[in-house]
């Protein structure tokens, strides 16, 4: 019978069984394929296991049964559920907001508070004005205070403390996001979704206010979450940024997974989530040390305003610095100084004005970077300032006036638990105090190959190496990693690639896309620092012999 069906599959979802689920809704749909509740249900279970396009699609079909029957509370709750998926998933703001307003207009007939509370949180995501938005989170979280409505009141806590981070007011807002974090991970919610919505509200506002030590804690408190549930980073955009804060704290294979899925989930959106889930993926691919591999990713996206920095960099890797510089300062004329990709952007602008013999307006750029950071209170920012001004110091021949502010940079940075931008910025102090404090430039040094090492940053570190064995110190790279940085998946493709199968015939061994094949193989060759996939072969052909001998 279908109400036993129905009732299995509601009992699968609240366990976080998602197969089950998946089994039992469809065993529904094959007696009754309109029947809304089935539909909903079966694109609940395949939303948690990153099929969000048929989720979407599913919903869609399960809001016109609803409408029919009619049952215009569950069409409501379907019509807020697309509109933040067409929103954070598909970065599509015209669906969204056309969501939005369909639900606003159906509640409207209803006597329902709490429905009007989600309402208004979801009107307040598609708001073009901050302080509207504000004022309608605040509203639904009055009602849902009225109510009872935990779930309500929890997201709202998540929206408002977003809210007013994107208006600059972090220490206001931070502690809003702790507190509905708390909240859903004491299990306060009646839904699941409760959890997935605090999840990435909090790990989307920190990283654009650059709190990366925030989302890695709430990260490692999500654990016990993730193991029973899934990974509630669902929508592309929350997992891409998830990867982007593990890149930049140095997890870079945890982030290697989790910008393949990002990029797997956006692979269905409007241009703008694809380049921002690329940009974060060629990040990683340029701080491995393939700004080869980096402008590949972008390909396609130089256009958009989020991939700027990374492309800009990258070009400033291959040692293009007019390019890079020109990349940097469209980027700039575009974004002005609102946004953290503004910033990056105007230090990588800065070094390649370095790289061009043009020390004064590098000068001015990390002076700019120095106000703004300290203006908006924001260390990252800041740290980057003052790193660029220790390099125009360096570059016009004040290394000692330096050293304060590539220290400083560092101290920065270290706050942030971003390894790598420590570890480059050491490298310049190194270079900083070689003529008058040679052992503390070794000792940086060192630390530098050090962590370049146990990231597995190719390039930096081959360079620290050559500039301490230029000074008779030996500071020899360890050789290639080995396939124990791989996960299992890469060292099945790194095998089949040795035995010489192309990649349409790995994907057909491993019943894999041909995309995902494709983004195992460059996984590969940026974790071993290898070129192409001749030298993959080679390296595989060598481990197979190793484990024979």
């Amino acid at each position: 019978m279908a109400s036993e069906g129905l009732e299995a599959g509601q009992a699968a979802l609240a366990a976080g069984d998602w197969p089950r689920a998946v089994a039992a809704f469809e065993s529904v749909l094959d007696d009754d394929p309109t029947l809304p509740e089935a539909l909903a249900g079966l694109g609940s279970a395949l939303w948690w296991t990153n099929r969000v396009a048929e989720a979407a699609g599913l919903w869609e079909r399960a809001y016109a049964g609803f409408r029919r029957r009619p049952d215009p509370v569950e069409a409501v709750l379907l019509a807020v559920n697309l509109s933040l998926t067409y929103g954070a998933n598909f970065g599509n703001p015209a669906a969204a907001s056309g969501w939005a307003r369909r639900c606003e207009r159906l509640a409207a007939e209803l006597d329902a508070p709490p429905l009007r509370g989600w309402v208004l949180v979801t009107k307040s995501q598609v708001a073009d004005d901050p302080a509207m938005a504000q004022s309608l989170i605040r509203e639904a979280q009055q009602i849902a205070l009225e109510c009872g409505d935990r779930d309500l009141e929890l997201c709202a806590l998540a929206a408002l403390g977003a809210a007013l981070i994107d208006e600059g007011h972090v220490g206001e807002g931070a502690p809003l996001l702790d507190e509905a974090m708390a909240g859903s991970l004491g299990g306060e919610f009646e839904s699941l979704d409760t959890m997935v919505f605090t999840s990435c509200v909090v790990v989307q506002a920190c990283y654009r206010c650059a709190d990366f030590a925030r989302v890695v804690q709430w990260v490692h408190a999500l654990r016990g979450f993730i193991d029973r549930y899934g990974n509630p980073y669902v929508n592309a955009v929350c997992r891409a940024h998830y990867g982007a804060v593990l890149v930049a704290t140095g997890d870079w294979a945890r982030a290697e997974a989790e910008l393949g899925v990002a990029i797997d989930l956006a692979e269905g959106a409007l241009p703008s989530v694809q380049a921002e889930a690329s940009s974060y993926l060629a990040d990683l691919r340029l701080a491995r040390g393939s700004p080869e591999e980096a402008l590949r990713l972008l390909a396609g996206f130089e256009d958009q305003a989020v991939v700027g920095p990374v492309l800009a960099e990258a070009h400033l890797a291959m040692g293009d610095a007019e390019r890079a510089a020109a990349t940097a300062d469209r980027l700039l004329a575009r974004a002005g100084d609102r946004h953290l990709l503004a910033a990056r952007a105007r230090e990588v602008l800065g070094v390649a004005h370095l790289a061009l013999g043009e020390a004064e307006p590098a000068a001015a750029h990390a002076d700019r970077l120095v106000d703004i950071g300290t203006e908006r209170g924001c260390d990252l920012i800041l740290a980057r300032g003052e790193r660029l001004l220790g390099r125009a110091l360096t570059a016009s021949g004040d290394p000692r006036g330096a050293r304060a502010h590539l220290d400083a940079a560092i101290t920065g940075f270290g706050g942030l638990e971003m390894p790598l931008e420590v570890a480059r910025t050491r490298t310049l102090l190194a270079h900083a105090l070689a003529a008058s404090d040679e052992p503390a430039a070794l000792d940086a040094a060192r630390l530098a190959l050090d962590t370049f090492e146990g990231l597995g940053a190719t390039r930096d570190a081959d360079a620290a190496a050559a500039w301490l064995r230029d000074r008779g110190v030996a500071g020899g790279r360890r050789g290639r990693p080995g396939a124990e940085v791989l996960t299992r998946r890469e060292r099945e493709v790194l095998a089949l690639i040795g035995e010489g199968l192309s990649n349409p015939e790995i994907a057909d061994r491993l019943y894999l896309s041909r995309r995902t094949v494709e983004h195992h193989v460059a996984s590969i060759l940026s974790k071993l620092g290898l070129r192409n996939r001749t030298e993959a072969a080679a390296h595989a052909l060598r481990e197979a012999g190793s484990v024979r001998g």
